[in-house]
């Protein structure tokens, strides 16, 4: 009796870890098919309003190769080239089909796979929207809990000041600002240029150092205002008394209660700041002289490049539903609310 009473509390603490994992792993399941569903017909529907485009703007491969003076003949030729004689849901079908598999057409100006052409311009803007969301959560989210953990103090004046000034602020500004002080004045960073990781860690870092700071104030900004209201709130709650009743420390009350509660808006506000971190680098990107995602985007509007503007949106969509999917997740993992399957 007394071995089995012995081996009984361990089993049932096997049992309960046993259970929450289950619990946890049943919630990110839920969520994951709950986002699946929601993409497949917003992809659908985006896609075809996208391939759409082209019909609406009226431009043509032919006026872009032969120019303005192109006989009927001549356009008609050219145009039955790219298959563009074809009905119209034919050629989106064909199309959509090569999206899935990687496909996105080719340059009606130089006739080049836009798959690859993103694909270069994908790797530096991610690299620069990567670093500066790790830099607009790292200082946001210390200038968001400082605030609140210091609320109505000077410090919390002070920081509340400081993010709405920095909230204001063009990138380009920021980014001029930035060259003129830390590349040439002091000479610490490049001004301009990109070197691709695998040629040197250190040099690769130096180069997007830069232009992601200069992208990452709105993000702080954001972060920040969300995180402080969102924590303060937290601290007025029932919950937060009836831990300090129970006497709990005041680094596991705000660790276990306030900022597991309060992190939401946080969280949800980086849904949308990734994907446009890469749209919205394109007037960073003419600064520092980087050849990126939003640069590459411009020029090909600017030349009514039509399948390299449908294949610039596609991976916009995407990385907008990809990004979402992972925020959903972390929700989904670390909020109690959504453990409530609230």
């Amino acid at each position: 009796m007394s071995t089995t009473a012995e081996e009984a509390p361990p089993a049932r603490r096997r049992g309960v870890v046993g259970s929450r994992v289950r619990h946890t792993l049943g919630r990110l399941l839920v969520t994951l098919a709950r986002s699946v569903a929601i993409f497949v017909p917003v992809f659908l529907v985006a896609t075809f309003v996208t391939f759409a485009l082209r019909s609406m703007s009226g431009l043509s491969p032919a006026r872009i190769q032969l120019g303005e003076e192109a006989t009927p003949e001549a356009v008609a030729r050219v145009e039955a080239q790219w298959g563009l004689d074809r009905p119209f849901l034919v050629q989106y079908w064909d199309w959509f089909t090569g999206v899935l598999h990687g496909q996105l057409g080719s340059s009606w100006t130089n006739g080049a796979d836009i798959s690859t052409l993103i694909g270069l311009g994908l790797g530096v803007s991610l690299s620069v929207a990567t670093f500066a969301l790790i830099l607009g959560v790292v200082l946001g989210f210390t200038l968001g809990t400082l605030a609140a953990l210091k609320r109505t103090t000077w410090i919390d004046r002070a920081i509340t000041g400081f993010v709405t000034l920095i909230s204001v602020m063009p990138a380009f500004v920021v980014g001029i600002v930035l060259v003129a002080v830390f590349a040439v004045g002091l000479e610490l960073f490049p001004s301009a240029g990109y070197i691709p990781a695998e040629q040197g860690f250190g040099p690769w870092l130096a180069h997007i150092t830069l232009p992601a700071l200069a992208l990452s104030f709105d993000v702080v900004a954001d972060v920040a205002r969300q995180l402080r209201g969102s924590l303060v709130a937290a601290f007025r709650e029932n919950y937060v008394t009836g831990a300090v009743v129970r006497g709990l420390s005041p680094r596991r009350i705000f660790l276990g209660h306030v900022l597991r509660n309060g992190i939401g808006p946080a969280l949800a506000t980086l849904g949308l700041k990734f994907p446009a971190l890469v749209g919205a680098s394109v007037v960073t990107e003419w600064i520092f002289g980087l050849q990126g995602f939003g640069r590459f985007a411009n020029d090909s509007a600017q030349a009514g490049d039509v399948p390299a503007v449908q294949g610039v949106l596609v991976v916009s969509i995407v990385l907008v539903v990809l990004f979402n999917l992972i925020v959903n997740l972390v929700l989904a993992r670390v909020t109690p609310a959504s453990q409530r399957g609230v």
